[in-house]
């Protein structure tokens, strides 16, 4: 079955599995084709109304070292960091990769999506938890990228000596699953000799 209607024979498509204390990481390198993953790269770049969000900090304001984009069904809000994220519709392009992750996740159905486009290697996002309380319990988020390939790190909050370092390449999907957000951290850390840009598509669901 070619699930991104791709007239050459797909490949097949498997996760990898790192089942963590208090948490799952599933890892699918080849998710979207590589002809596939370049159209969808361009098209978000050049159409989504991306936007540079800025937040405080100590009193003082910054710019978030990234640009960010909030898309999904009307009504489905989300604040993270101060800032509040009001959905622009869902386009063509992000039902389809959505369509896509559900078909492997079986019972997941997500109702947003947040975008982040790091320009280049001095783009990142800190160690952080997708913990929000319009998350809910145990949220499971999956994570498209699209772009140059970057590093992805989590560590334990309680144990930092737990680790788990990922290569996220174009075309890649990871779902982070169970108590994860709950017992773990995550970051795109900033990598200078990275020139170019990439797009993340983290797929969640509002509870609330």
């Amino acid at each position: 079955m070619d699930l991104f209607n791709q007239s050459q024979e797909p490949k097949p498509r498997t996760f990898e599995k790192h089942l963590l204390k208090d948490g799952e990481v599933w890892y699918m390198p080849n998710f979207i084709p590589s002809d596939k993953a370049k159209d969808y790269f361009k098209t978000l770049l050049n159409n989504v109304n991306w936007r540079q969000e800025e937040i405080k900090l100590y009193g003082k304001t910054f710019p978030v070292p990234r640009k960010t984009a909030w898309y999904g069904y009307d009504g489905f809000n989300y604040k993270y960091s101060g800032i509040l994220c009001n959905p622009e519709p869902w386009t063509k392009e992000l039902l389809d990769i959505k369509r896509v992750i559900e078909f492997f996740l079986k019972e997941e159905r997500f109702n947003s999506v947040l975008l982040n486009l790091y320009r280049d290697g001095n783009d990142k996002v800190s160690w952080h938890s997708d913990n929000e309380k319009g998350l809910g319990i145990n949220p499971t988020i999956a994570s498209v990228s699209l772009g140059v390939t970057r590093r992805f790190d989590l560590k334990r909050k309680d144990d930092p000596d737990q680790k788990l370092r990922l290569e996220l390449s174009p075309g890649s999907l990871v779902v982070m699953k169970g108590a994860l957000q709950h017992h773990w951290l995550h970051q795109i850390p900033m990598q200078k000799k990275i020139n170019q840009p990439r797009i993340n598509l983290t797929f969640r669901t509002i509870k609330e």
